[in-house]
This record gives structure tokens, C-alpha cells and sequence, in this order.
């Protein structure tokens, strides 16, 4: 379809900023917040600039009427002639620009370290910030949409400051700076030159208009386009593997064409703005030039000189000049400005809540009593403080988890967990199967406090979850995800992941409870190696095996292992089984299995279908049930 007509039927569609002049004062803060001297210091060398740049046009009128004109008249007469008095005139006008340059190159060189300063701090702002957020916020923004925000919203933001923002302000001083310095000197001129100039904000206004909305269309538009791409980036085995190469290319088309519809829109009524302008200023410059010609070879110009007409031409070319200036700079706001409203969007997302405040410590027990210390001891306490009278109580942290009618949905909308109950003593192998969706790994993310639920009750240790701090409640937890993520750092590094402050030793601990440690000695550096995307020079059973010692390591009293060994070869699963078994031995352990025969020894099986749990009881108890199961597990129909 031709662009003319995409653009034409988006038009009406496109979004606006909403409180532009609000979020121009919020990026004033951020300046005014770590660099408000260097700002004030930029805007007095704006000023002297400014008036240093007026006053050496002004005296255009003295050098032409006092110095130039007389010169050229003795000369006619025949009379001696001197150019000392002149080339001092031109010194002074030397100084008085030279002086203008000077402080040009000092509030640009301040700005650079604003501007950097400023988008380092907003970096770090936005990088902390998101550490803070939900888990649901990632779960419902695409990866590479937020990265757009980081590298493109920033880099829009970077323009803003270092550019747009002195240039309208040198701007606005240049106008009036002019504006009285041309009524002084003829104000006939002046209302020829401020008519054209109403001309000109008129054309500005309405092309601005028309281009305006395509620059936040343009933003937009490129984090989606980015966020596509992450996404494939990610996903290529999977594209290949299903030959969906051309489908992916016809998605990627849609999207680059959406961009290409915005960004052609945006640029194509901006980059009309500069040159009719431009035009619209050498207009009024030659109206101008035309009747103060005329007004000083009639006598007819109210005072004005040559020298006057001279200074007063230099102005009106200047005047015309921010103008067009602040016209092309506007449409860099715009811009600049939608890729703020996203930065400041993720910035305004909410934190994730924690109103606990059970904590945990280090224990020993000490006369029949629970007391905290500071070494570690192997044995962990949650430390309840009550709020109303401060006294302290010590529960032992065993993982006696209970799930007590919860209801959850991750909207209040759909719910997708009903009046689950669900009973983990301590040392228990509690295991989910059941279809995808039915709620498996949701329960374990419930646990976490990943989310929260709508109904019911969730107890650890007899302490309802919601009292207990997340950092504190997920230090208990041990996870291994059947997605392994692996950091760009040694292996060493990764298996330490799970408790930063463990020895060597207690790494080469975990991997050979693990099973990982022989697979790890046949890298090219041992420990040492540096893993690369992702992972992506191991194996995914090799992977996964790393991803088994970092929650070794950590100890936990409770594992949380959501297809700990989907990605395992049969083998391998044997020999890694064996040293789960250990790890789990002690602990209460939650575990999603699609392989049935690796929860055969569970103390309890959960049997979830649509968010209820339909069955519950050991592996014999549910084969001679002949349930749903019993259809699981033999393939057969239930009974």
C-alpha cells in the first residue's frame, strides 16, 4: 500500500502527549537536581552571548554613520584621511564578538557535562527502579520495548538537553534582545518585521501540528519494532526449526512499515519547515532592505541613517534566524519529549509492595530457647517483632508451608486458581502435575510471592506469608526454573549466584552434588570459563546441571525444582536424580514434573486441572484410585 495513503487512513489514530509542560518541568528537575550551578552559569553565558552578539551588531550604526561614511566624504572632498579612529571601531566590534564566542564555548562545553551526567543518572534511576518492580511487569511488557526506552528514549533525551533546550533559551534572549534593539532603531521597520514574523509562526504552528503526533507515533512505534526483534533475536532456533522465516518477515515488515509510516510523516512536514521559513526571512529581510531604502534616500525615515538601515538588515536577518531555529527545535521536543513520557512511565511504575516484617536470622539454640546470633549456623529463625508492644519472638524455620482456600488470578477478572488447599510438612516431596495451564508452576510462584493472592491464606512456619519481608521469604527459597539463565561470567561466578558470600570449596561442594563437576573440569578453563550468551557454549542439560548446584549452594530449607530435569537426557537424569535426592533430603520440596516417573517416591502427588486440585495422595494411592492420574501416568483411560 503507498505510504501516502497508509499515512492518510493512521491520522486520526496516532497518540498524543499527555502534559507535555509537566514533563518539560520534570526533565528541568532532573537538571536543576545535580547540576543546577552549572545550569545557572550556561544561561549567564547565554545572556552575555546574546547581548555581546546585539551590541556588536549595534555598532554597525556607529561604524557606518561615524566612521565609514565621514571617511568616504573627506576622501571626496580631498582631505587627509585617517583610519586610526576606524580600526579601533573594528576592534571593538572584534572584541564584542570574540567575547560572544567565548562564552558559547563555555556553556557548550557545560552542557556536555550536564547532559551525560544527567543521562548517567537517569540510567542508573531507571536500572535500580527496575529492580524494584514486579515480576508482573515483565510479564506484560516486551523485553525490547524496554530496552527502547534505555537506548532510543534516552538517546532522544540526550538531544533534548544537550540541544533543544539551550538553543530555545538562546533563542528566546536573541528575540528579545532584538526585538528591542530594532525598535530603537526604526519602529516602521519593526512592524514590517514582526508582521512577517506572525506569518511565520502561523506556518510553524500549523506544520509543527501536522508532524508533532507523528513523533510520538515514531517512538512508540520503534519499541515495538525493537521489542519484535529481542524477541526473534531469542527465538531464531524455534523460527528455523518450524520454517517460519517468512512469516517472521512479514510480521517484521508490518512493523517496519508502521515505523516507516510514522518516522516519514514526522520528518516529511519537519524537514518542509526549515526552508519555508528560511524563505519566508529573506522576504521580509527584502521588504525591509526595500523601505528603509527608500525612507533614507527620500529623508522621509524619521532619523533612520544608513548606518541605522545597515545594524537594522543585520537584525532582521538574526530575527528570523532563532525563529526558524525554535520552529525546527520544536519538533526535537515533541520527540524528545514522547521518549520522556516513556522513561518517566517506567519510572512512575509502582514498586513492588512489601509490608512485612518477620525477617530471617541466624540461630542457635541456647538453653531449650531459640536465640539469634550472628555466625552461620546451619539453622535459620524468623524473627517476629510485634508491632504493638516490640517484644520479639523466635520461630524455627522448618518449611511447613500450607495453602488454606486460596483463590488467585492475575487479574480480578479471571480467576485461575480455586480454593486450593495444600499441606507441606517439613521434609516433605510435594508434587503438581497436570495439563499445561492447569496451575502448576502459578502455585510456586505464589509461594514466592511473586504474586499475591486474592483469597485465602498462605502459611510458613504457622507466619502468613504477607507478614514476612519477599527479600527474607525468597532467602528460604531455593529455585530451579526450567528456563536456566546463566550470567555472562565464569562458571564459578554462576554457581555462586545462589549464595555470593560461599567459599571455592563449597562451589565445587555443589557441583559435585549436582553431577555437574565432570562436565565442568572438560571445559576449556575449568571453573573458570566464561560463559557467553546465556549459556549458549553449553548444552541445555549442561545448563541445567549449573543451574541445579547454584540452588545447592544456597541450602534452602524449601526447594521449588518446575521441571528441574525436562531438559536432561534419561542418563543423565539417573545420575543427577541421585544427588536431587540428597539435596532434598531434609527439606520440604515442591516439584512440577511432566516426567511422572521422577515423583514416584513424593510424599504427596497433586492432581491440578483448570486451577483445582482434582486429586491428591501418593503414587500407589492414586494408581489404585484409577483416576486422572492413573490416565498420566499408564496412558490408559481411568477407570
Amino acid at each position: 500500500m503507498p505510504a501516502p495513503m497508509r499515512a492518510k487512513g493512521a491520522r486520526g489514530a496516532r497518540p498524543k502527549i499527555k502534559n507535555p509542560m509537566q514533563l518539560l518541568k520534570r526533565v528541568m528537575g532532573l537538571l536543576m537536581k545535580n547540576y543546577a550551578i552549572h545550569i545557572i552559569i550556561v544561561f549567564v553565558c547565554i545572556i552575555f552571548s546574546v547581548i555581546a552578539n546585539v551590541q556588536g551588531t549595534l555598532f554597525m550604526q556607529k561604524l557606518v554613520d561615524g566612521y565609514i561614511l565621514p571617511l568616504l566624504e573627506k576622501a571626496k572632498l580631498g582631505e587627509s584621511v585617517s583610519f586610526d579612529g576606524l580600526f579601533h571601531a573594528i576592534i571593538k566590534v572584534a572584541i564584542f564578538y570574540l567575547s560572544g564566542a567565548l562564552a558559547t564555548y563555555i556553556y557548550s562545553r557545560i552542557m556536555v557535562t550536564v547532559t551525560q551526567g544527567t543521562l548517567d543518572n537517569v540510567r542508573k534511576e531507571l536500572f535500580n527502579h527496575m529492580q524494584s518492580l514486579p515480576i508482573k511487569y515483565f510479564d506484560t511488557h516486551p523485553h525490547g520495548d524496554i530496552m527502547s526506552i534505555y537506548t532510543n528514549d534516552t538517546d532522544t533525551l540526550r538531544q533534548l538537553i544537550s540541544q533543544s533546550i539551550p538553543q530555545m533559551f538562546n533563542s528566546a534572549i536573541t528575540i528579545i534582545s532584538i526585538l528591542i534593539s530594532m525598535f530603537t532603531l526604526s519602529l516602521p521597520l519593526t512592524v514590517v518585521t514582526l508582521v512577517m514574523v506572525g506569518v511565520v509562526l502561523i506556518v510553524s504552528k500549523n506544520i509543527a501540528g501536522l508532524s508533532g503526533k507523528y513523533f510520538v507515533a515514531q517512538q512508540k512505534d520503534l519499541g515495538g519494532l525493537n521489542g519484535y526483534i529481542e524477541e526473534m533475536i531469542e527465538g531464531q532456533k524455534v523460527v528455523k526449526v518450524f520454517c517460519h522465516e517468512q512469516q517472521a518477515i512479514d510480521e517484521f515488515d508490518k512493523l517496519n512499515d508502521k515505523l516507516y509510516n510514522s518516522a516519514y510523516n514526522a520528518n516529511k512536514f519537519a524537514n518542509v519547515l526549515m526552508p519555508v521559513n528560511a524563505q519566508l526571512g529573506n522576504l521580509s529581510y527584502v521588504l525591509c532592505a526595500i523601505v528603509g531604502g527608500v525612507s533614507v534616500l527620500s529623508g522621509m525615515g524619521g532619523g533612520l541613517t544608513a548606518g541605522k538601515l545597515v545594524s537594522f538588515l543585520s537584525f532582521n536577518k538574526q530575527f528570523s534566524q532563532p525563529i526558524n531555529q525554535i520552529s525546527m527545535q520544536l519538533n526535537s521536543i515533541v520527540m524528545a519529549l514522547a521518549g520522556a513520557e516513556r522513561i518517566f512511565g517506567l519510572l512512575d511504575e509502582k514498586p513492588e509492595t512489601d509490608e512485612g516484617y518477620v525477617t530471617l536470622v541466624n540461630a542457635k539454640e541456647q538453653n531449650g530457647k531459640l536465640v539469634e546470633t550472628e555466625e552461620h549456623t546451619g539453622m535459620w529463625a524468623w524473627k517476629h517483632t510485634h508491632q504493638a508492644t516490640g517484644e520479639v519472638d523466635y520461630v524455627k524455620l522448618t518449611g511447613d508451608v500450607v495453602f488454606d482456600d486460596v483463590d488467585f488470578g492475575y487479574n480480578d477478572e479471571k480467576i485461575v486458581l480455586h480454593n486450593v488447599d495444600l499441606y507441606a510438612t517439613p521434609g516433605q516431596k510435594i508434587a503438581f502435575v497436570g495439563s499445561t495451564g492447569a496451575g502448576k508452576t502459578t502455585i510456586t510462584n505464589l509461594i514466592n510471592r511473586f504474586y499475591d493472592i486474592q483469597d485465602g491464606k498462605i502459611r510458613y512456619d504457622g507466619i502468613n506469608i504477607n507478614k514476612i519481608k519477599k527479600a527474607d521469604l525468597r532467602h528460604s527459597l531455593g529455585i530451579v526454573l526450567q528456563d536456566t539463565h546463566l550470567f555472562s561470567t565464569t562458571v564459578k561466578e554462576n554457581i555462586r549466584y545462589g549464595n555470593l558470600s560461599a567459599t571455592d570449596e563449597q562451589v565445587y561442594a555443589a557441583a559435585r552434588l549436582a553431577n555437574a563437576d565432570t562436565f565442568i573440569k572438560q571445559l576449556p578453563n575449568g571453573y573458570d570459563t566464561v560463559l557467553t550468551a546465556d549459556g549458549g557454549n553449553l548444552s541445555q542439560g549442561q545448563r541445567q546441571l549449573l543451574a541445579i548446584a547454584r540452588a545447592a549452594i544456597a541450602d534452602p530449607p524449601v526447594l521449588i525444582l518446575d521441571e528441574a530435569t525436562s531438559s536432561i537426557d534419561t542418563r543423565t537424569e539417573r545420575i543427577v536424580q541421585d544427588g536431587m535426592d540428597k539435596l532434598m533430603h531434609g527439606r520440604t520440596t515442591f516439584v512440577i514434573a511432566h516426567r511422572l516417573s521422577t515423583i514416584k517416591n513424593s510424599d504427596c502427588i497433586m492432581v491440578l486441572e483448570q486451577g483445582r486440585v482434582i486429586e491428591r495422595g501418593t503414587h500407589d494411592q492414586l494408581i489404585e484410585k484409577k483416576g486422572k492420574y492413573f490416565q498420566l501416568y499408564t496412558g490408559n483411560s481411568p477407570a
